[in-house]
């Protein structure tokens, strides 16, 4: 693999097709697979990653917002993508790229409708949300007669299924908790189809519910975090590849005597002759101003050098006092060994946060 010469964003399609495989391989042969790629797909590139999934079969792409799904139909996606957080503003232009709506309380869904009959749509495929514990979105199960009376109004949508979300799949002390959710959730999948008179899909795990919990795989699972390499929990992180790899370079190596301070605010001074190198990378590329300080660190000829001073937007300095290195020397802030999740618990925050926050104006490459 070639040294960076700039900060990249490697991602690792052979990686990608691990997880997937792996994934896939917990599920029974007739359980669907749902992908999701908001976020520019984790803070990846969500088009490549989409399109080599597809050539994968996977059967479902979910996304969080409606511009998002257009961007994956202007790439040439054809599989089904569900949008997970739809706004009413943009449902002409959700219908016109043949996007498929999460509908989560009776005003979304009355104003798809609306939106449906506008645009002249016959059995227009709906996801009916149910909200079985997380508390963020989705009717409650006293809403089924309620949803049943407003279809039978109109023949514009047919729902296409119905599904939840898993509050604390990864955390087996809690599995009290999500086996009740998922208890809850076969509930109301069989008073919905006796209420409404078909079966819908249904689906609730993510990806530690696609690890923990085989018995609610149900007819599709859902899985973000996993295909891109974690899986919330030591032993499962094992059995996974992180795709993402972000590097940079050294660009100008200071000595900097004892008292002399690094950075702005002077929030570093060294209590000694030391060596400080300054990276092309910063805040407003994703490393965020809580890693400054010796709070984060980057890998540099296989030693961490940690982070001094406070972030800047472009920039960080690290110490390399007793690194052997010079200007122009590959850095790393994560890869498939020292992870992302590795410099997340350094700031006391998630993997999740770390691989979305990779800014767009970072350059992409991409192995296969």
């Amino acid at each position: 693999m070639p040294k960076a010469q700039e900060t990249v964003l490697e991602i690792d399609l052979k990686a990608l097709k691990h997880n997937f495989q792996y994934l896939k391989s917990k599920l029974q042969p007739s359980t669907k697979f749902l992908a999701v790629v908001k976020a520019f797909g984790y803070g990846s590139d969500a088009c490549k990653i989409a399109k080599y999934l597809e050539t994968l079969h996977v059967d479902y792409f979910a996304v969080a917002y409606i511009n998002e799904g257009i961007a994956l139909r202007k790439a040439g996606i054809k599989t089904p993508i569900l949008v997970l957080h739809p706004q009413a503003v943009n449902f002409k232009a959700l219908i016109e790229n043949c996007l498929e709506p999460s509908l989560y309380n009776a005003k979304i869904l009355k104003e798809f409708i609306t939106a449906t009959s506008i645009e002249n749509q016959k059995n227009y495929p709906v996801h009916i949300k149910f909200n079985t514990g997380l508390n963020r979105l989705g009717f409650w199960h006293n809403d089924i007669n309620f949803i049943n009376k407003t279809l039978s109004l109109t023949k514009t949508i047919t729902v296409k299924s119905i599904f939840s979300h898993l509050a604390a799949s990864e955390d087996l002390n809690e599995k009290p908790f999500t086996t009740n959710q998922i208890k809850d959730f076969k509930t109301i999948a069989k008073n919905f189809e006796k209420t409404v008179g078909y079966k819908p899909m249904l689906h609730i795990c993510n990806t530690s519910g696609i690890l923990n919990y085989p018995e609610a795989h149900l007819d599709m699972v859902r899985s973000g975090i996993g295909l891109y390499g974690f899986g919330n929990s030591e032993i499962e992180n094992k059995n996974l590849k992180p795709i993402a790899s972000l590097k940079t370079i050294i660009s100008q190596i200071h000595l900097i005597e004892k008292g002399e301070s690094v950075g702005y605010n002077r929030a570093y001074k060294s209590d000694g002759l030391q060596k400080t190198a300054t990276l092309p990378i910063g805040h407003a590329d994703g490393i965020g101003r809580q890693y400054g300080n010796g709070k984060g660190y980057v890998i540099i000829k296989g030693q961490k050098a940690p982070i001094v001073g406070n972030v800047c937007m472009d920039m960080i300095m690290v110490n390399i006092t007793d690194i052997d290195c010079k200007e122009g020397d590959e850095v790393i802030l994560f890869d498939a060994n020292t992870t992302a999740e590795d410099l997340a618990e350094t700031a006391n925050t998630i993997s999740y946060e770390v691989i979305t926050a990779v800014s767009q104006r970072i350059k992409r490459t991409f192995i296969e």
